[in-house]
């Protein structure tokens, strides 16, 4: 903070905004859009990966796979996005408890459940009560990460699964007259093709995964809408050296523009991202780059 905020009461006008917009929760607002973009960062390749596996898993020959990933990408893509966060992360949170209450509390003779309660030993709780604040913050996000990754891999895995079923099948069964076995095929024929099948709903899903971010708050993770409500709410002289009404206007307008100006950047940037995978593919994207060029 600059040395001529120490007497917020003295000071006024663009010099009073400056020293309020630079306090220490100010600047865990700031930090807290990184916390968004690394949950994006995170997110999004885990995500896929699972929607890979688990459109790979729903084609393959194999029935009880098959099963599985069928019945992932069906539960998960008909539950609501809340209820499941909700509940996914108290599950896994107690599961993990639990867990490590039977490992590490053999002797415990107490029932766990307790009317309401969920009650383990303190040595099984994750994480430990006497763990630094760091570490529980830590272990909240990445909670929400994987929770994150499971939904929209969900989805992830619907489109990729029927971007497999778009490429013509004529090129699987040339590739295996050539003498490529099913795996060889699949890997070299199938998976390159099927990313410009993928591409528009993956981007649409990216989108909505952007839109998304803001379920970190009812996670219990500190994120930009977490703090804007706790620093736009009225403020008295009492409680802080910056009084000031009720901002949360002028703060939750500031996320809308910074979500306005991600997914802007993101269209950009999914457009030329298609725009290459389609050069030279028998779609119409590819035709219609043929055209511009003769």
């Amino acid at each position: 903070m600059f040395s001529y905020c120490t007497d917020p009461s003295a000071l006024s006008g663009l010099t009073w905004l400056s020293c309020y917009l630079t306090t220490g929760k100010h600047m865990a607002f700031y930090l807290s859009f990184g916390t968004v973009l690394l949950l994006l960062a995170i997110t999004a390749p885990t995500a896929l990966l699972f929607g890979y596996f688990g459109a790979t898993a729903a084609r393959s020959q194999i029935a009880p796979l098959r099963w599985f990933g069928k019945t992932y990408i069906a539960i998960v893509r008909g539950v609501p996005d809340i209820a499941f966060f909700l509940f996914f992360v108290i599950a896994l949170d107690q599961a993990i408890e639990w867990t490590r209450h039977k490992v590490l509390c053999p002797e415990w003779a107490e029932p766990i459940r307790q009317g309401n309660d969920f009650v383990v030993c303190a040595a099984a709780k994750m994480p430990l009560g006497t763990a630094p604040q760091w570490v529980h913050e830590t272990y909240g996000f990445f909670i929400a990460v994987f929770t994150f990754a499971i939904v929209f891999g969900a989805f992830a895995a619907n489109v990729l699964f029927g971007a497999m079923r778009a490429v013509p099948r004529a090129q699987m069964e040339t590739a295996e007259a050539y003498g490529m076995t099913r795996r060889q095929a699949f890997r070299r024929i199938m998976v390159p093709q099927m990313w410009v099948y993928a591409l528009p709903g993956l981007g649409n899903l990216w989108m909505v995964l952007i839109k998304a971010t803001p379920l970190l708050f009812l996670l219990g993770v500190e994120d930009i809408v977490y703090w804007a409500r706790e620093m736009g709410g009225s403020k008295t002289a009492k409680f802080t050296d910056y009084p000031h009404g009720d901002w949360r206007m002028w703060y939750f307008l500031a996320l809308l523009v910074f979500y306005l100006a991600f997914t802007r950047v993101s269209e950009i940037f999914i457009e030329r991202l298609m725009i290459r995978l389609t050069r030279g593919q028998a779609t119409t994207g590819g035709e219609a780059q043929r055209k511009a060029a003769a």
